[in-house]
C-alpha cells in the first residue's frame, strides 16, 4: 500500500497526497512534511510545529516516531516546570536575606511574603490547564516561560531600595505565582504525549522534576547573592531572566503543539459534583500542601530559630521530598495508594512532633532530622495520592461507557485536587504567622497540623481502606 505524503500549498493546509514509492527516511519536521512511520498511522507535520495524526494508543506510530518525540517534549517541559518551581519559591529563600538587606519587616509581613505566591499559584492552576488545548503545549511553554521573566525582575528591581513599601513587596511577591499555575499546564501538556500504560511514570518524572526547581532555588540563591563583595539580592531575580530566555527559546524550536490535544471543561464539572473529588482533595492539602507550605518556610524557620546554622542546608528539605515522589508512586503501584497515603501521614505526624521536641530543646539535629523525615513522607505521600485517583474513579464502572465517563471525570479529579492541594504552601505559613503572634513560637501550629494529619489519615482508612466501606476488599 501507498504511504501519505503531505504536500502544503502556499495558500491553505496542508492535504494528504497518494506517494507512489515507500517512504524510507523521514523529513524533518521544519519542512511541513509528514513524518511516516514504518507502520502505523502517518504523522503530519504543520507549520507552527503543529502534529496532525497524534495517537500513542497506536502502538505501531508509538515505537516508530511517537515515543521518540514524546520523550523530547517531555524533556523539555521539565526544564520549563523546573524553572516555573524555581521562581514560585523563589521568595521562600530571599525573605529571611531581606533584614540583612535593610528592610524592616515584621514576622507576620515576613510570612506573608512567603505565603502569597502560594495563594497566587494555587489559584492560576486550573485556567493554566485549559491553555494547553486553547493555544497548543508548545505555545504556551514559551508563553509560560516568559512570563516569569515579570516576577523576577520585578523582584531584583524591588529588593534595591530598603524603602519600598511592604504593599510593593506584597505585590511582586504574588507575580511568582504564575510559575505555580506552569505545573498545571505542564503536566496537562505531557498527558497527552503519553498512552496510558506509560502516563503515570512519564507525569511522575515531570511532576518531581518541576519540584526539584523548589531545592535548586534555595541551594543557589544563598550562593549567587554573596559571590564576590556584599549581599546583593536583586541577583536572586537576575540569574533566572536568561534560564527563562533559554526554556522559551529551546520550546520553540523543539517542542510540538498536539492538534488533538483537547480539554474537557465537562470533565471538571463532571469531578465537581462526585464526593471523592473533594475528598481527595482534603487528603492533598495534607500531602502536597505540606510539601510546598512547609518547604517555603523552612528557610525563615532556620533564620528565626537557629540563627548561629547557615541557611544553605534549607534545600535539603524540598530536595528529599522531591526525589521521594516517584517513590511513593511505585509503593502505591504495589500495595496500593491508600495504605502508602496512611503509612505517610502517620510518619508526617511523626516527624512533626519530633520537630516540636527539638525546638523545645533547641536542638538543632533532631530538629533536621525530623524535618527530612517529614519532607521523604509528603513527597511519598504526594505519588501515592494521585495513585489513587484512577482507581477510586474506575471502581464500579459497568460498561466501557461508564468507564470512559469515570476517566473523565478522574482527569478533572487530579486538576481539582492539585490546585485545591496547592493552597496548602499558603495556609502552612500563615499558620506559622498566627501561632507566633498569639504565642511567641511555631508550635501551637504544628500540634494543629499533627491533628489534622491525623484526621486526613483517619478520613482516607474510613473512606477508602476499611472493609465496611463502599470499596469493600478493592485495594485503592
Amino acid at each position: 500500500m501507498a504511504t501519505p505524503l503531505v504536500t502544503p500549498a502556499a495558500d491553505q493546509a496542508p492535504t494528504v497526497l497518494p506517494d507512489p514509492t515507500p517512504a524510507t527516511t523521514a523529513p524533518t519536521p521544519t519542512t511541513g512534511v509528514p513524518l511516516v512511520p514504518a507502520t502505523g498511522a502517518a504523522l503530519t507535520f504543520r507549520p507552527g510545529r503543529w502534529i496532525d495524526g497524534w495517537n500513542p494508543e497506536d502502538d505501531a506510530q508509538w515505537a516508530s516516531t511517537g515515543r521518540a518525540i514524546a520523550r523530547r517534549n517531555l524533556g523539555l517541559s521539565v526544564f520549563a516546570e523546573f524553572l516555573g518551581f524555581a521562581v514560585w519559591a523563589l521568595w521562600s529563600i530571599v525573605v529571611p536575606q531581606l533584614p540583612a538587606a535593610g528592610f524592616d519587616l515584621t514576622v507576620d509581613q515576613m510570612f506573608w511574603l512567603i505565603a502569597v505566591p502560594s495563594l497566587v499559584g494555587a489559584t492560576l492552576r486550573i485556567p493554566y490547564t485549559f491553555a494547553v488545548p486553547l493555544f497548543g503545549g508548545r505555545n504556551w511553554t514559551v508563553v509560560s516561560a516568559l512570563l516569569l521573566l515579570l516576577p523576577t525582575l520585578a523582584l531584583a528591581w524591588a529588593v534595591q531600595d530598603p524603602t519600598t513599601s511592604f504593599g510593593t513587596l506584597l505585590c511582586v511577591a504574588a507575580l511568582a505565582g504564575v510559575g505555580g499555575g506552569n505545573f498545571a499546564s505542564s503536566m496537562a501538556n505531557i498527558s497527552f504525549f503519553y498512552p496510558e500504560r506509560e502516563k503515570g511514570r512519564a507525569l511522575g518524572l515531570n511532576a518531581a522534576g518541576g519540584n526539584l526547581g523548589t531545592a535548586a532555588v534555595q541551594f543557589t540563591v544563598p550562593i549567587v547573592i554573596v559571590a564576590g563583595a556584599g549581599l546583593q539580592l536583586e541577583r536572586a531575580g537576575l540569574m533566572f531572566v536568561p534560564l527563562a530566555i533559554l526554556a522559551a527559546v529551546l520550546a520553540w524550536r523543539a517542542m510540538d503543539n498536539l492538534s488533538n490535544a483537547k480539554a474537557d471543561p465537562r470533565a471538571y464539572g463532571a469531578a465537581a459534583r462526585r464526593r471523592h473529588t473533594w475528598i481527595i482533595s482534603f487528603v492533598y492539602i495534607g500531602t502536597f500542601g505540606s510539601f510546598i507550605g512547609f518547604s517555603g518556610a523552612f528557610p525563615t524557620l532556620l533564620k528565626g530559630q537557629f540563627p548561629e546554622v547557615t541557611m544553605s542546608i534549607a534545600f535539603l528539605g524540598a530536595l528529599v521530598g522531591s526525589v521521594a515522589r516517584p517513590l511513593g508512586g511505585m509503593l502505591a503501584d504495589r500495595w496500593g495508594g491508600t495504605r502508602v497515603t496512611i503509612v505517610a501521614f502517620a510518619v508526617m505526624a511523626t516527624g512533626t512532633v519530633g520537630a516540636i521536641f527539638a525546638l523545645r530543646a533547641h536542638a538543632f539535629g533532631p530538629f533536621l532530622a525530623s524535618f527530612l523525615v517529614l519532607f521523604v513522607a509528603t513527597g511519598a505521600g504526594n505519588g501515592s495520592v494521585y495513585r489513587m485517583i484512577p482507581a477510586v474513579f474506575r471502581f464500579g464502572a459497568v460498561d466501557a461507557t461508564d468507564l470512559a465517563a469515570r476517566g473523565k471525570a478522574a482527569a478533572g479529579c487530579l486538576g481539582i485536587a492539585g490546585a485545591v492541594g496547592a493552597f496548602g504552601g499558603f495556609l502552612i505559613p500563615r499558620g506559622f504567622a498566627v501561632s507566633t503572634s498569639l504565642t511567641g513560637n511555631i508550635q501551637a501550629a504544628l500540634w494543629v497540623i499533627v491533628g489534622l494529619y491525623v484526621v486526613m489519615a483517619t478520613t482516607t482508612w474510613a473512606v477508602y481502606q476499611r472493609r465496611g466501606s463502599a470499596f469493600g476488599t478493592t485495594v485503592i
